[in-house]
């Protein structure tokens, strides 16, 4: 089958390592089944593969990719939850302490066919399309976590979303906005900005801008950069959820005393779990809120997918068709 792997890591050039070619048919086991994969989304997680990170070279060939949707052995449509849990886990997988993500121990989802446990799958419902679907598994169902288990923020409640453009911080725009709460973002990009405005964001400000008023959480993905930021923008008993640090993870200050004395709460966030899926997957269905999709490219021409996001050329999500 074609697929898009990684036969090599390069922390300096990642591309250097990307290759498009036939692969192994899956051969599911027991428990498992195959999904004949529709779409598939790109991820930073793809990139920081290629880069090494996560991704030994004893793994070496691994097909990429974490999120897809298409249709499985029984003709199901369905949406692939990426978090691979172990057979006797209960409970949250994102706590599981032997979990992976497809990609790192198991072949990834940008292929023709890819295999999960059975319990991966969840209906994808008809009013989503197979491009819209593939975008939910990683970015989405990060940004949903974040947002409604991790945050607790419920309809009227304001948030700030720090470093709009990226997947996660897309969908934290629109998911925050379909659930009623006032949203505000940071760039330094004036058109992403501006973009974040147009995708539903109530104010869009340069990265560091002091707030005329706190709000009641912050999302970050971004890490040290913003980190001194984040935290100030809370009001008395807020809340920072942290999913990320693309800026590293050494802010210059911890703002120690700003968190114990206004009380404020710091929250870590990872991914998503199966129900969480369900749950978001039935919102947009409900809602008619979608995912932003910033191109739409066949499976065969993913390289150029790929060094948009190395270029940081992207606004919202990156999806190959099959």
């Amino acid at each position: 089958m074609f697929a898009v792997y990684a036969r090599s890591a390069d922390s300096d050039d990642p591309l250097s390592g990307l290759a498009l070619g036939e692969r192994p048919d899956p051969e599911p086991p027991d428990g498992w089944t195959t999904v004949t994969v529709r779409a598939a989304s790109l991820n930073h997680h793809d990139v920081w593969s290629l880069r090494g990170v996560g991704l030994p070279a004893d793994r070496l060939p691994m097909t990429l990719g974490c999120d897809a949707a298409g249709v499985d052995d029984e003709g199901n449509e369905v949406v692939v939850h990426a978090v691979i849990s172990d057979p006797g886990w209960v409970g949250d997988e994102t706590l599981d302490p032997r979990r992976s993500l497809l990609s790192e121990r198991h072949q990834g989802t940008l292929a023709e066919r890819v295999m999960v446990p059975r319990r991966n799958v969840v209906p994808k419902p008809a009013s989503l399309s197979f491009e819209e679907a593939a975008c939910l598994p990683t970015a989405w169902l990060t940004a949903y976590r974040m947002l409604f288990t991790q945050g607790g923020l419920r309809p009227g409640d304001s948030v700030l979303v720090q470093g709009a453009g990226g997947g996660v911080a897309t969908a934290l725009v629109t998911l925050a906005g379909a659930a009623g709460m006032r949203v505000l973002v940071t760039s330094r990009d004036e058109t992403k900005r501006r973009r974040a405005l147009e995708i539903g964001a109530h104010e869009a400000v340069e990265t560091g801008t002091r707030l005329a008023q706190r709000v009641d959480a912050v999302m970050d993905t971004v890490g040290a950069a913003t980190w001194s930021h984040s935290v100030k923008s809370l009001r008395p008993g807020g809340t920072l959820v942290i999913s990320g640090t693309t800026s590293g993870p050494q802010p210059k200050s911890s703002e120690l005393t700003r968190i114990f004395f206004l009380q404020l709460r710091v929250q870590g966030s990872t991914m998503g779990t199966r129900e969480e899926l369900r749950e978001l997957v039935s919102l947009l269905d409900v809602s008619g809120a979608r995912p932003l999709v910033d191109r739409v490219l066949p499976l065969d021409q993913a390289r150029e997918g790929f060094s948009a996001m190395v270029d940081g050329d992207v606004f919202g999500k990156v999806v190959f068709t099959v």
